[in-house]
């Protein structure tokens, strides 16, 4: 047996949601250096240009526009794949937005709607498209990108509604593998912790909050994409073939304390 060639991912066709920045990048071409054919989706095509880069490096990488909260164009995608021959055989819901320092009583209903629309129907919208072919295929992975903050409450920032949305994400992630494992289907997830992106160094109130969520890390440190995208990988190879159901803490410790 090789244990290494169960990390390979040649013959795969692989979609990731917002795979033009940040850790969906990473996951994007993590994937595509295990061997898969990686599609990107987007909800602009300019975003997409980092992960258009990655075919200088000989890596196979197509762009669709869509928002995954379309559920429509999430499903004419998904088609578009299974009707060229080669349907997605794994999906990395990694698409999602964070918002953070409004307390619960302050949040819009505009404000929640949209966190669950991405967050929760996105994920779902895309499941649901993209799993309806690998349970005909009776094989496929899923990888959701979760959070420590679907586990616990953070601090000192109030977030409820992302931490609602990411909690949800990991019970959706449990039930589809419940629903799918006999369809040869496995979903599983990654609950990172705090991620140095440009995201999180952009937000001004962050640099008085890291240093409590460093006091609050065992490991002392925030972690990189690509150590989230190394997870991903491995959810999605077939390393990882008696998993699912499980959400794999990437967190540096952080949910130990």
């Amino acid at each position: 047996m090789s244990y290494q060639k169960k990390f390979r991912l040649d013959g795969e066709r692989a979609v990731v949601t917002g795979g033009g920045r940040a850790i969906g990048l990473c996951c994007a071409e993590a994937l595509a250096e295990a061997g898969a054919a990686i599609v990107v989706v987007e909800r602009r095509e300019e975003d997409a240009r980092e992960a258009v880069a990655l075919r200088g490096k000989g890596y196979e990488i197509e762009i669709r526009v869509g928002d995954v909260t379309d559920s429509a164009r999430m499903e004419a995608i998904a088609s578009e794949l299974a009707d060229s021959g080669r349907p997605a055989t794994i999906l990395v819901n990694n698409a999602g937005i964070g918002q953070s320092g409004i307390a619960a009583e302050d949040v819009t209903d505009a404000d929640w709607l949209r966190m669950m629309d991405v967050n929760v129907n996105g994920v779902f919208w895309c499941s649901r498209a993209f799993g309806r072919h690998m349970v005909a295929l009776k094989r496929g992975a899923i990888v959701n990108l979760g959070s420590m903050s679907g586990n616990i409450c953070n601090r000192p920032q109030p977030q409820t509604a992302y931490n609602v949305s990411k909690a949800a994400v990991h019970h959706l992630t449990r039930s589809l593998a419940a629903e799918w494992a006999h369809h040869g289907v496995r979903v599983n997830a990654v609950a990172p912790t705090y991620i140095e992106t440009p995201m999180v160094a952009a937000v001004e109130a962050n640099k008085e909050r890291i240093p409590i969520w460093l006091a609050d890390t065992p490991m002392g440190r925030m972690g990189a994409p690509e150590e989230v995208a190394s997870a991903v990988l491995f959810l999605a190879s077939g390393a990882a073939s008696l998993m699912t159901g499980a959400i794999v803490n990437v967190d540096a410790g952080f949910t130990c304390w």
